[in-house]
């Protein structure tokens, strides 16, 4: 990621929508990778010092992930992504739930929209996130934000190995 590139986070209240923007100082290949195979996702998917675990994942239009958020404790925070659509290299969409460790969702849950582009050899990743529930939305705002800067920052650096490679 170039040093410079803030990690923009937004809010539109009116329209209940959370906007996400990172570019990445990585090629497209390498960055759709890591948001589409589960032991990617897996190193860098959790805010430190949290880690990700993924039981299953299936991604393709209809398939799904669900995995859980790992306390340093071992205490899970399920979730499942079902996903809707899938362009590739270019945006996928997704459903995203919290759920129990049965699968058994915990609605109200977001619809996730990753949109991928690359020039001069970087990646920029554009994500909305609309959630029905404003008031739920702005409950977890504060942490939601916190947490995917950390997570994103994890990415960052992980790209940054498997860019050596």
């Amino acid at each position: 990621m170039k040093n410079n590139s803030p990690f923009d986070f937004t809010l539109d209240k009116s329209t209940k929508m959370v906007s996400i923007t990172m570019e990445f100082d990585a090629d497209l290949s390498l960055v759709w990778d890591a948001f589409t195979i589960p032991e990617i996702l897996d190193q860098w998917y959790a805010p430190k010092p949290y880690t990700s675990k993924t039981k299953s994942m299936d991604f393709k239009v209809g398939g799904r992930r669900f995995y859980a958020m790992v306390s340093p404790e071992g205490e899970e925070r399920w979730a499942v992504q079902r996903y809707t659509s899938i362009s590739p290299k270019t945006n996928f969409k997704m459903f995203n739930a919290f759920s129990d460790k049965d699968e058994n969702l915990q609605l109200p849950g977001s619809d996730w929209n990753f949109n991928f582009s690359e020039e001069n050899g970087a990646t920029k990743v554009y994500i909305s996130i609309y959630n029905e529930s404003l008031e739920r939305l702005e409950m977890l705002l504060e942490g939601f934000k916190i947490g995917m800067a950390m997570t994103f920052e994890n990415l960052k650096d992980l790209l940054a190995t498997l860019s050596k490679k």
